[in-house]
């Protein structure tokens, strides 16, 4: 069934969804003129096939399709450009070095942290940020393990809420963090 409301504006589009097509690009690619050019190719490819959408509901996961596809064909191109001079296909794949947008929102986790009830917050630190395995704390605590895991989960849900508080998260079909952007509510936790 097609969706009658407003024609889709390419402007309006780009507006709403450009900064999380970039971060995208960032997760995949590490070159930022590499990413700067692709975002320029979805684009077009946007402009090109816009007409093709019937339901304006399922825009975001058409652009992000457009923008898989894009990179995969980066790929693939790099790659037949590549293969005498001895590159390895797994060269050719992002790396973790570079920033993403986990690494830009780990600045913030421990103000967040501290923010929770004293319990949570020593718990979190724990589990998150020094690396404490759950079941060495379920035995030093004198708790069960599931006991534990119920509580690092309640506290992780508790983080979650504070952060979206504070700022709109974009999230993949596995429910990673893929773009975020400040309520510009002036929450001050980063």
């Amino acid at each position: 069934m097609k969706n009658v409301n407003k024609p889709l504006q390419l402007e309006t589009i780009w507006r709403d969804y450009q900064q999380a097509i970039r971060a995208f690009l960032h997760t995949k690619v590490s070159n930022s003129e590499d990413v700067e050019d692709l975002q320029q190719e979805i684009l077009l490819k946007t402009h090109q096939n816009l007409s093709t959408i019937e339901d304006s509901s399922n825009i975001k996961s058409w652009l992000f399709q457009i923008a898989n596809r894009t990179i995969i064909d980066f790929y693939r191109k790099r790659a037949r450009q590549n293969r005498d001079s001895g590159l390895q296909a797994d060269d050719l794949w992002f790396e973790e070095n570079e920033a993403g947008i986990e690494q830009e929102l780990a600045q913030c986790i421990s103000p967040f942290i501290q923010a929770l009830p004293q319990k949570q917050a020593a718990l979190l630190n724990a589990v998150e940020l020094q690396g404490e395995s759950q079941k060495a704390m379920a035995e030093k605590s004198g708790i069960s393990y599931s006991t534990l895991k119920s509580q690092v989960q309640k506290s992780r849900s508790d983080l979650r809420a504070l952060f979206e508080d504070c700022c709109h998260l974009s999230l993949d079909k596995h429910g990673n963090v893929i773009d975020f952007q400040s309520k510009n509510k002036g929450c001050g936790s980063c």
